[in-house]
């Protein structure tokens, strides 16, 4: 079985230096500073190896903060396919889903949590909940995070 990941967000200095430095040289990709990871794991002193153990795991809170991960919380009624149209909006719309929790439905309705990345996105946190608002089923629609 596999586990779930668990995610915290700890202060650099609390981390490893390989962490820091992986993160850094993800930056620099990301930035254009450098071109390829050759130069940024060399740039950080770090070897490919630690670079690819790592990169995965490591998530900066700047790309939270940039709107490229954005959290919703949604209150469903509990129906055949309304789930099915939420996930097909975020599909239309090109957001990539990270997360997503539901919880068991309780007199009718259920509370689901979708965490998803925004990066090929084509259309606003808006308009995606503009999208929810119009969709039967959906009771309630907002963003907790991004």
């Amino acid at each position: 079985m596999q586990s779930v990941p668990k995610y915290y967000i700890v202060e650099s200095k609390a981390l490893p230096e390989v962490f820091v430095k992986v993160a850094m040289a993800k930056w620099l990709l990301e930035n254009g500073d450098v071109q390829t990871i050759n130069e940024a794991v060399k740039k950080m002193g770090i070897s490919r190896s630690a670079f690819y153990k790592y990169r995965d795991s490591i998530l900066s809170v700047h790309d939270v903060l940039r709107g490229r991960v954005l959290s919703f919380r949604m209150l469903l009624r509990d129906a055949v396919g309304v789930l099915a149209s939420i996930l097909c909006i975020f599909a239309k719309y090109g957001a990539n889903i990270l997360s997503l929790h539901q919880a068991l439905p309780e007199s009718g309705y259920a509370s689901i949590h979708v965490s998803v990345d925004t990066t090929c996105m084509s259309i606003s946190a808006e308009g995606l909940l503009r999208a929810f608002a119009e969709t039967e089923g959906v009771c309630k629609a907002e963003i907790l995070a991004g």
